[in-house]
């Protein structure tokens, strides 16, 4: 039987961290130029006296030290990843998010300024800081929210082509067909279908930010928990911890590898190698039968 055609999500996979870098990349020099030609425009209609590679080097420099920054707030957003249902309560992080984003902004481009200036036998002046500041800010609180925004759409895109599975709530009237406490199975939303996932069809899960993926048929299903809430739903018979990070099906480990640390190699059945810590290590033998 021939295995499945790879789902376009599956393609994009090895060609993923090169299209999201250079999607960053690309954006901040299109952006360089294009604002460098209409500042110097600018400068050539107004009679202001600036050379042409002054516009430029204000630019670039705006531009090399937000693409800089991008990064940060990527990992600032997986730690506090922005949501419908929870945007009024994360709205003051994020303020302050956009006051350090601006700070480390002007700080940098104005540091590069000064440098490429200084190699011109010229000064670069930023004028009154505080006014400069609050000037750059508006611009910056603006820029920030862009960044924010594309970050958190493109992942709602990526769950949206990977699937994404949510518990099955309790029906408005009477009672729900399985125990929500300890559900059965999960539903998962892909590309606009729905379908059911048994529980016990999972073979391991993976903490992954507030989310948690459910590997299940060499696919990965992000679940809105906590490792320690979904462990909590998971059947304790069927299912062990095994790292802070990890949760596996017992019936899918293969072997478990010790290692000099005390800590593991738990191997599973469909190929993976997923980190057992020294904390879970003995409990999980005990469970499988193997001597400590």
């Amino acid at each position: 039987m021939n295995p499945p055609a790879p789902t376009a999500y599956e393609r994009f996979q090895p060609w993923r961290r090169s299209f999201e870098v250079g999607f960053w990349v690309l954006q901040y020099l299109i952006g360089a130029v294009a604002n460098s030609i209409t500042v110097n425009m600018d400068v050539r209609r107004l009679q202001l006296g600036f050379t042409a590679w002054q516009p430029a080097v204000w630019e670039a420099s705006s531009s090399l030290v937000a693409l800089a920054l991008v990064p940060a707030v990527v990992v600032f957003t997986r730690r506090w990843p922005l949501h419908l249902d929870n945007w009024r309560r994360l709205l003051p992080l994020h303020l302050l998010g956009s006051i350090v984003w601006s700070v480390l902004h002007v700080a940098g481009m104005v540091a590069i300024r000064k440098a490429v200036y200084a190699s011109q036998g010229q000064h670069y002046d930023f004028g009154l800081w505080w006014w400069e500041f609050g000037y750059e800010y508006l611009k910056d609180v603006r820029s920030y929210a862009g960044v924010i925004l594309t970050i958190e759409g493109y992942r709602l895109l990526m769950r949206r082509l990977q699937g994404e599975a949510s518990l099955l709530s309790a029906p408005d009237d009477g009672l729900p067909l399985e125990p929500v406490e300890r559900p059965e199975r999960f539903l998962v939303r892909k590309l606009g279908r729905e379908f059911l996932v048994a529980a016990n069809d999972i073979e391991w899960l993976q903490a992954a930010g507030n989310y948690v993926n459910l590997r299940v048929r060499g696919h990965d299903y992000p679940l809105r928990s906590t490792i320690a809430g979904i462990e909590a739903k998971l059947d304790p018979a069927r299912f062990a911890r095994i790292h802070r990070s990890y949760i596996v099906n017992l019936d899918q480990v293969a072997s478990i590898e010790p290692l000099d640390t005390g800590d593991a190699r738990v191997h599973m059945k469909d190929g993976a190698t997923l980190p057992g810590s020294r904390t879970y290590r003995g409990e999980l033998r005990g469970r499988l039968g193997a001597e400590p």
